[in-house]
C-alpha cells in the first residue's frame, strides 16, 4: 500500500470528510496538522502550491484536497493509487 500524507487542520469540515473516507477504506495515513504551525503551513504550501487543507500525497502522486480525493473515488481510480 502506498504512502498517505495529509496535511490538515483540527477544524476543517474537508479535512474530516477526507480522513473519513481514507478510514473507511481502512487506509493507514499519516497527519500532519498546520494549525498555529506557520513553519509547517509554509512547507505545506511550497509543496502543494496550494494554501487550503486539506493537502493529500498518495505516494508521490499529490491528489490534492478533499474534492479530487473523493472525484478519484467516484472515478474508482482510487484503490487503484493507493495499491500502487
Amino acid at each position: 500500500m502506498a504512502e498517505v500524507i495529509v496535511y490538515s487542520s483540527d477544524y476543517c469540515p474537508y479535512c474530516i470528510r477526507a480522513k473519513q473516507l481514507l478510514k473507511s477504506k481502512n487506509v493507514a495515513f499519516e497527519e500532519i496538522r498546520v494549525d498555529g504551525k506557520p513553519q509547517v503551513r509554509a512547507e505545506m504550501v511550497n509543496k502543494a502550491k496550494r494554501t487550503s487543507v486539506p493537502q493529500i500525497w498518495i505516494g508521490s502522486t499529490h491528489v490534492g484536497g478533499c474534492d479530487e480525493l473523493f472525484a478519484l473515488e467516484r472515478a474508482g481510480e482510487l484503490d487503484a493509487l493507493l495499491q500502487a
